[in-house]
């Protein structure tokens, strides 16, 4: 019989690896492909007459155009901008205004001092840290993943035959079950992160992780709506629904957890996988 408090007291802080936090390989190749145009208007830095030489600049190398959404740490080719002056939804892959409006624009963005006044002194080195800057805003849909990619990593390894997300026709369909207990007869659309074909049974696996402080009623749904799934799916036969989930922000709805825990068996955590689980229950 597990213990509920032990089982809990295992849960991980983090699992973030050494790449979770910069893809320094995107950073480079997202300022490697701007590399000659952001030397062309480095010849821009410290000039006194910053205007007249981005004009210049623009009408011999129109292609320069394209580097500067990412100086404002912009990915996108266009940009919309408004004051008292207009509207304007400025183009930067083809120029669509006179290029006294893309001269407002870099003068209004604050472009050209920043140019100008030798607040920085490579354009390459700065698109290297709004590169960076940017990056940092995908931790979070890299971290939607390092849970799934762990988890990955031990079922591959007990050599089984799986499956990543699949929705529940595509089960039925695949492996000539009924699971409309789960569907509401088909009105509801689910989808598991992974799904395990053995001799005996087939495994529907959800995934997740929650770390950091809160996320209390989040946490809370997602145990009830998993105690709900749990139950539906022990009627199935040779259905099996398993849970494998981890972090501390957990002990924020460690009731309803613990609900959940008390009707779902096949509910794991990292330390389980460590511990060899899914060999228990594949092999």
């Amino acid at each position: 019989m597990r213990n509920f408090n032990e089982w809990l007291k295992t849960f991980r802080h983090s699992i973030a690896g050494y790449n979770y936090y910069i893809n320094f390989d995107k950073v480079y190749a997202g300022v490697e492909k701007y590399k000659v145009e952001f030397n062309i208007l480095n010849s821009l830095i410290g000039s006194k007459k910053i205007e007249d030489d981005f004009e210049k600049i623009i009408m011999k190398y129109p292609e320069t155009l394209k580097c500067i959404p990412l100086l404002l740490a912009v990915r996108k080719s266009e940009i919309f901008a408004m004051d008292d002056d207009g509207e304007f939804y400025f183009n930067f892959d083809k120029r669509n205004y006179d290029i006294e409006y893309y001269k407002m624009f870099m003068r209004k963005t604050g472009l050209f001092d920043l140019i100008s006044n030798h607040i920085i002194n490579n354009l390459i080195d700065y698109a290297l840290g709004v590169e960076t800057g940017l990056d940092s805003n995908g931790r979070k849909n890299r971290g939607g993943h390092l849970m799934e990619d762990l988890v990955e990593r031990y079922i591959n390894s007990t050599g089984v035959e799986y499956y990543k997300e699949m929705f529940l026709r595509d089960i039925e369909s695949k492996f000539a079950i009924n699971l409309s207990a789960l569907s509401n007869n088909g009105k509801a659309s689910k989808r598991f992160d992974f799904v395990v074909k053995t001799e005996n049974n087939i495994y529907a696996i959800e995934t997740n992780f929650y770390s950091g402080g809160g996320g209390g009623s989040k946490l809370n749904e997602t145990a009830r709506s998993y105690k709900m799934l749990a139950t539906e799916a022990k009627d199935i036969k040779d259905f099996v629904f398993v849970w494998i989930t981890d972090g501390t922000s957990w002990k924020t709805a460690k009731g309803n957890l613990e609900e959940t825990f008390d009707v779902l068996d096949t509910m794991y955590n990292i330390k389980d996988l460590e511990n060899g689980i899914l060999y228990k229950l594949f092999i």
